[in-house]
């Protein structure tokens, strides 16, 4: 359990006092008289609480109230004040306020409120580990890598996809990877433990396609580019899959498989029973800030199975890579490591980019988000050695890291 208690006041005998009750009531505390030097402690790792006086010069308790929350609105606040104002109290509780103290207040009132948002902070801190570990090891964390909100929708789309047990259309462009996500359905879902088998959709007839159904009982199928499936072939698994205990299907498309169902190209009926649910695999250029981490993956995994060291990438080498629209998507990027891995690509070569991607702002923007993960995900969490490694001041760091809404202890391991 935490004991860590962040104390503010401007009143130096005040503080002292305080100090020295929570001291004895076996807190740790760590007393700063401002705003502004407590700000550079509060961070959304910070395993512990927040007291505040409410009137201090410059800006009071509300205001670090409020950037407290900004911070991490699960972060206990308990204010202080000498007022005995009762709308001011009630502006703190509703403003999000744990609790709040009328000074002069007695130890045992002071230790018992600290008490009760220690055990709250806690339970918090312990709840985040828990789903950080939880999540950490199920095949969409380790299959779907990426930090950005589409790719944890897109693990938070697979593992929901997979609690249904329905057939399953996979959608996006080429090169995004629709076999992978396939397969982390295929592990998430009641079926995991059962076969899985891959099948080119315009090789299958339908006489495979009943050897393939009877290979996989019991698991699932992958049918890649299922809009290339002959019309004897749509038949033959409508038929199938109407059987009891058949194989879950996944199918997996790049083409616009409405219009081609519209078209009287594929079977209407095979269509809607595939498109019961769905998952859509983002382009890379919709999530750029996974490029970084994407891209060491990929070098790592080409130095070890070629016995090559892995070279530095540097910060300009990602923000150049952050730049390219990736047209062929994660199997681009995946070659273009490769050759990096072997020496023959620093990997900023410059790829003609489109003219509706994010302006430069939001460019910039994505460029520094991703630095900072990728500094935490090399530093397993650890904010101090991240801000050294990127070369910025501690507090610079934290501000970054509440900006973009990164919470550091999300990457430790």
């Amino acid at each position: 359990m935490t004991r860590r208690v962040l104390l503010i006041d401007d009143d130096a005998a005040v503080r002292e006092a305080l100090g020295q009750t929570l001291e004895l009531g076996g807190f740790d505390p760590v007393v700063v008289s401002s705003y502004i030097e407590a700000k550079d402690h509060i961070a959304a790792d910070f395993a512990g609480v927040v007291v505040s006086d409410l009137r201090m010069p410059g800006k009071d308790g509300f205001a670090l109230l409020d950037h407290a929350r900004s911070v991490d609105a699960e972060l206990p606040v308990i204010l202080l004040t000498g007022e005995g104002d009762v709308p001011t109290a009630v502006r703190g509780m509703n403003a999000g306020a744990f609790d709040f103290l009328e000074k002069p207040c007695a130890a045992a009132d002071l230790l018992a409120v600290v008490e009760k948002a220690i055990r709250t902070r806690d339970l918090v801190l312990e709840n985040r580990r828990l789903k950080v570990q939880s999540e950490a090891g199920d095949a969409a964390a380790r299959l779907l890598r990426g930090t950005s909100a589409a790719s944890q929708k897109m693990r938070d789309d697979a593992r929901a996809v997979a609690r249904t047990m329905a057939d399953v259309l996979i959608t996006g462009e080429p090169g995004v990877g629709t076999a992978k996500m396939a397969e982390v359905v295929h592990l998430l879902s009641a079926v995991g433990r059962g076969p899985f088998v891959k099948i080119t959709a315009a090789a299958t007839m339908p006489e495979t396609l009943a050897a393939t159904f009877a290979a996989a009982a019991g698991g699932s199928i992958f049918l890649d580019e299922v809009a290339n499936l002959p019309q004897a072939t749509q038949f033959a698994l409508l038929d199938l899959l109407e059987r009891p205990q058949s194989p879950r299907v996944l199918a997996g498309t790049y083409r616009d498989l409405p219009g081609i169902t519209a078209a009287g190209q594929f079977h209407p009926d095979l269509y809607y029973r595939l498109e019961a649910a769905r998952i859509h695999i983002p382009p890379l250029r919709d999530r750029r800030e996974d490029i970084p981490i994407l891209f060491r993956h990929y070098v790592a995994i080409a130095c070890e199975q070629a016995g090559l060291a892995e070279p530095g990438i540097t910060p300009d080498q990602l923000a150049q890579l952050m730049r390219r629209d990736w047209r062929g998507n994660a199997r681009a990027l995946m070659n273009a490591a490769m050759r990096f891995a072997m020496g023959i690509d620093t990997g900023a070569d410059t790829e003609a980019g489109t003219n509706d991607g994010p302006g430069l702002a939001d460019q910039l923007a994505q460029v520094e988000r991703s630095l900072l993960i990728d500094a935490l995900s090399r530093h397993a969490g650890h904010a101090t050695e991240a801000a050294r490694a990127l070369k910025l001041p501690r507090k610079t760091f934290y501000d970054k890291l509440a900006k973009h809404g990164i919470r550091a202890e999300e990457y430790r391991r």
